[in-house]
């Protein structure tokens, strides 16, 4: 009898759903047009998953914040056959860091057993921290962020001013970016992308040290499936963005004070995560084109019973991404 829980490598098969999202987004890189960006890559990455042998629901879509085109909450993917799992995705991680052709744009995709991710319900955003392994016992979102460096750089040993703190380039974090600065650590802005952010700050390939502040909830899940897969931790509390939105999560009885760590977020130990680069950035190569015909991509694939990472780089046909963009497949 086939099994219901995900028994083989299906991130093995997920990096073809995110290379097939970063072809053919990339052919809208600097173009302008984030839309156009957006839909090239939710219908290449529906098309490629609607051909492996698993039971999907989308629990996590992306693009209900901003009306953008998306896979959406309680789409059905794959062919129906087991196992049955739950879906995070965000088909193109900075749609307009892609429109301008900035660094850091990400396809990515996760997945966990059936019931196993977390509902943010009608809470868009979350206020995260993350870092890697050292650190876990000093992320503390109750704690002032300016005390939090300070404990990371006297655990690692080094000079404030040593210390990294990636965050969302907002208006609503520039307190906290200040205190962040004058308490003597650095801090790196970002446009997009706090997925990206999250494994910049759990990797050991990086100069991050921390990640902080109010991103998307969908992006706070597929953040957790990379922790679970790479090791460190991300600790996040729901922010509504209203007090009609506070009292429709209070309604539904969501704990508003509650910090959540990445096992609340996916309650699996059993899941998977891919993430290929669009744009090049610190993490990961952006799609490259070679010759005529030809284009590169590098993409991250983690499982998390093995803890297993892979950097896998592939060479595909340029035919076949015009075949992608069109939402078919190769």
């Amino acid at each position: 009898m086939p099994s219901t829980t995900p028994d083989r490598n299906l991130a093995l098969e997920l990096v073809r759903v995110t290379e097939a999202a970063a072809l053919a987004s990339a052919r809208w890189i600097g173009r302008g047009d984030k839309e156009a960006a957006d839909q090239a890559a939710v219908d290449a990455m529906r098309s490629v998953l609607g051909t492996i042998a698993m039971d999907g629901m989308v629990v996590i879509g992306e693009g209900e914040k901003d009306e953008a085109p998306m896979l959406y909450n309680g789409e059905n993917i794959g062919n129906g056959t087991p196992p049955q799992v739950d879906i995070a995705v965000d088909p193109l991680e900075g749609t307009t860091l892609t429109a301008k052709g900035m660094p850091n744009a990400l396809a990515v995709i996760a997945l966990a057993e059936k019931g196993s991710m977390f509902d943010p319900g009608p809470c868009v955003y979350m206020e995260k921290l993350a870092g890697a392994s050292d650190i876990v016992d000093l992320l503390d979102l109750d704690r002032p962020i300016e005390e939090t460096v300070k404990l990371i750089a006297e655990r690692r040993g080094v000079s404030i001013n040593d210390i990294t703190v990636v965050v969302l380039d907002r208006p609503r974090h520039v307190d906290q970016i200040n205190k962040i600065r004058s308490a003597g650590a650095r801090v790196r802005l970002i446009a997009d992308g706090d997925v990206a952010g999250c494994l910049l700050a759990i990797s050991e390939r990086t100069i991050v040290d921390l990640l902080w502040g109010i991103g998307g909830s969908p992006e706070g899940v597929l953040s957790a499936c990379a922790v679970k897969c790479m090791g460190g931790e991300l600790v996040a509390r729901l922010a509504p963005r209203n007090e009609t939105e506070k009292q429709a999560a209070l309604d539904l009885g969501y704990d508003l004070e509650k910090q959540l760590t990445s096992n609340d977020l996916v309650r699996s130990d059993n899941c998977f995560f891919s993430a290929t680069g669009v744009t090049g950035g610190d993490l990961l190569e952006g799609v490259r084109y070679v010759g005529a015909r030809g284009a590169t991509t590098e993409s991250l694939v983690m499982r998390s019973t093995s803890g297993t990472v892979r950097r896998i780089k592939a060479t595909h046909d340029r035919h076949k991404m015009q075949e992608f963009s069109a939402g078919k497949l190769g």
